[in-house]
This record gives C-alpha cells, structure tokens and sequence, in this order.
C-alpha cells in the first residue's frame, strides 16, 4: 500500500486536532549539530560515529550536510509546527536529525512537492529524500531506498474499544467508517468476502474526509474507522490528548494490513550514501531510538527491526 493514497485526509485530521510540537527546524535549516557533536532527538543524545562519518562521500563530509526533500504536510511523518510557518517537524525530520547526530553532518530538510521529489534527486538539487516514500521497483530504477518502516491500513476505534475488536475479522458484522475512493475502502470491501461466510458482513460507513469518519467514531454512529496505521496511531496519541481513541494492535500485521516498505531515497550518484544511511539506521534501531522516535508519534509498530536496502520485490 502507498502511504501517500491517503495524504490529504490524514492531515485534515491532524489539522483538526491541532499539532504537538515534539521538534522543530527551519525550512532548509543548515544548522551545525550542537556543541560537542551531539544533538539531541527523543531524549536522546546522540554523538558522531567517526567509523560512519569516514564513510560519506567526500562532497557530503565537505558540505557537512545531507540536503534532504520533503512533502509537507504528511502527518505523522512531516508536518509544520504551526500553520503558516516554517518550521518543520514530524517522525522523519526526527528520524532525519538522528541520522545526521549519529553521522556527523546536519540533514538540512527542504519542502518539495511529492511529485517532483525524485526528478529533483535525479537533477541533483537533492541527496536525498525523506517523505514516507513507498520504495517500489519502479522507483528503485531511478533512486536507492534505505527502508525504515513497514506501514499500511490501521483500525481506530473508541477509547477502550468497547466492542472488543482485535483485528479486521472483528469488523464483521459492524458498522465501520472509512474515507471514500481509498486503499482502506477497497480492503473492507474485500474482507465482505470472509465476512459473509459467517453471515455478519460489514456495514461500511464512507465520508468524504477522515476527520469527518472520526466525528462519527466519536459519536457512536461507528465501532470503528479503518485508515493508514501510522494517521491513526498519530491521531489515537493526539485527539484530546490521547483520551477518546485507541489504535487496533494485530500482532499478525504489525505494520498494517497490506504493509509495504517505506524508505530513505537516495540518488544512486552516491551510493557511500546510503551505505552510510544504512549503516547508521541500523545503529539507531540496535541502540532503541528509532523505537523512541516512533514512540512519540505513536506508531511504533510500523518500525522496522532491521536497515535494509531496496527491500520492495514488486
């Protein structure tokens, strides 16, 4: 599933519930990292690994930063701190701040709009990318993906989940919520298939955006509202506070239902870029700061347990 499918209505939900500035940056902001080499993400201090400094290409350790595009705003993944402003926040601008501590350079994040990302990698106006990208096969003609995330389709529903619902079996027989001409609404209209075998099939409930499916979670009219696992565990964390929703967690789909890989573009101009990118992930997962980065946007169920490259097969 493309993450992207669903960008318009995750951040007209996200925009009604109001943002939680957890960092923030500059448009483009080519800040040195703090004093000492460390910077802080998470609560965590993060210090230069020379070992992985020594392997950026010499045009990047020159530079000192990595010049990375980004499609704001994508809730959870990139959004502004303040509507009208600059200043940038999200999982991967803070996922983009650890990998430069732990590098050594600053990951100096520009808004770009998603289409043109990777024509603008290919022309060189970019090293990178960090925009909840679905790595594809296609894409891997012209980019190389550092894979971060595993995400696809999540369930929300009422704090408590007072109809016990545990996974998407549960919805047979419910009503359930869903925006219109959406990978989610295809993935409840194949599930009426298993659903009608016992009889109970899902009363699917379509609105036009996510935060008007959510009105209707909150007021009862729904059980539950079927969307992207990553909007819905942000806006499970965010609604009042974290105090009307909760997010679905299957542990057979971890990631979602129908997850696909999310990564890191790179141009394939340098490819000690990635290795490093690569290499530096893999350090952020194995000392638990990845998990503490997704932790605060509340999806850590989509990270991944290991750094891979161009892990997509279709």
């Amino acid at each position: 599933m493309n993450t992207r499918l669903a960008r318009c209505a995750a951040t007209a939900a996200v925009t009604a519930l109001g943002l939680a500035t957890l960092s923030a940056c500059g448009e483009g902001d080519d800040a040195a990292p703090a004093a000492g080499g460390q910077v802080s993400v998470a609560g965590v201090q993060i210090k230069k690994d020379q070992a992985l400094h020594d392997l950026l290409p010499e045009e990047i350790r020159q530079a000192g930063k990595v010049r990375v595009a980004t499609d704001v705003p994508y809730p959870p993944f990139e959004m502004f701190v303040k509507e009208g402003e600059t200043q940038l926040t999200g999982l991967d601008y803070d996922l983009g701040q650890a990998l430069g501590g732990k590098l050594g350079v600053t990951f100096a994040f520009t808004p770009q709009k998603f289409d043109g990302i990777v024509p603008a990698i290919q022309a060189g106006k970019f090293d990178a990318a960090m925009s909840a990208i679905t790595d594809n096969k296609e894409r891997q003609q012209v980019v190389d993906f550092v894979d971060y995330s595993q995400s696809g389709s999540g369930i929300l529903v009422a704090e408590g989940n007072p109809a016990r619902i545990t996974d998407l079996d549960g919805l047979c027989g419910q009503k359930v919520a869903v925006q219109a001409a959406t990978n989610q609404l295809d993935l409840l209209k194949s599930r009426q298939q298993e659903c009608a075998k016992t009889g109970r099939k899902i009363d699917i409930q379509t609105f036009p955006k996510d935060s008007d499916a959510q009105l209707a979670l909150r007021s009862g009219k729904v059980v539950a509202q079927v969307l992207t696992k990553p909007a819905a565990g942000w806006v499970a964390k965010t609604a009042d506070d974290g105090a009307v929703f909760d997010l679905v967690e299957d542990p057979a789909a971890p990631g979602g239902y129908n997850a696909s890989p999310n990564g890191i573009a790179v141009s394939k101009e340098l490819p000690e870029l990635t290795d490093a990118i690569l290499k530096a992930l893999q350090a952020l997962i194995d000392d638990g700061t990845v998990k503490k980065i997704y932790d605060q946007y509340g999806v850590a169920s989509i990270a991944v347990k290991e750094a891979t490259k161009n892990a997509a097969v279709d």
